[in-house]
């Protein structure tokens, strides 16, 4: 849609801590990197913190990210990377099979950006990943925040609830006894 106009969101500011994970596959590196700076800028304009992993390809972006939230406790990913077209279905095999992963997570209640490029070529690539062009990065980034915002916005504080750690009960028991 030529001449076509985007409405762009302001990036939530986080009143609680906030720290996100970017997982970034740096198979194109210079692409990559403009992701990753643009993530960044944004992350750190909004006031939250952020780790940042490798991982080989965009393939292993989402169960990186499944393995994060299952095992830490960040408040949001940013899933960063780019594929570009080749000679073979891979290209589809891999866009596909990378969105999918991200969306289940989504749908989970993992609070999630996707700043995977699908591209044709490397300038394609490039003018996405650009963080004074297209800022592919630094919108999957504020994505995460937005979602992380209505998570705070629509959750509730709960009691944890179930079985108590050993050491705990332990602790518990000899208090009880003295």
């Amino acid at each position: 849609m030529a001449g076509a106009t985007h409405h762009v969101l302001d990036t939530p500011k986080m009143e609680k801590p906030t720290k996100l994970l970017l997982v970034v596959s740096p198979y194109y590196k210079k692409v990559a990197d403009g992701l990753v700076a643009g993530a960044k800028k944004v992350i750190e304009d909004a006031g939250a913190t952020y780790d940042l992993v490798e991982v080989p390809g965009a393939l292993e972006i989402p169960p990186a990210i499944a393995t994060a939230y299952r095992l830490s406790n960040f408040d949001g990913f940013v899933a960063l990377g780019c594929v570009i077209r080749g000679e073979t279905t891979h290209y589809e095999t891999v866009c596909n099979d990378s969105s999918r992963g991200l969306t289940l997570l989504g749908l989970q209640g993992v609070a999630l950006g996707n700043g995977i490029l699908t591209v044709e070529n490397d300038d394609q690539a490039w003018v996405r990943a650009d963080p004074a062009g297209q800022n592919k990065g630094g919108g999957a980034a504020a994505a995460a925040l937005h979602l992380i915002a209505l998570s705070r916005r629509w959750g509730t504080d709960t009691k944890s609830v179930g079985f108590k750690p050993m050491a705990e009960t332990i602790l518990m028991a000899e208090k009880d006894r003295a």
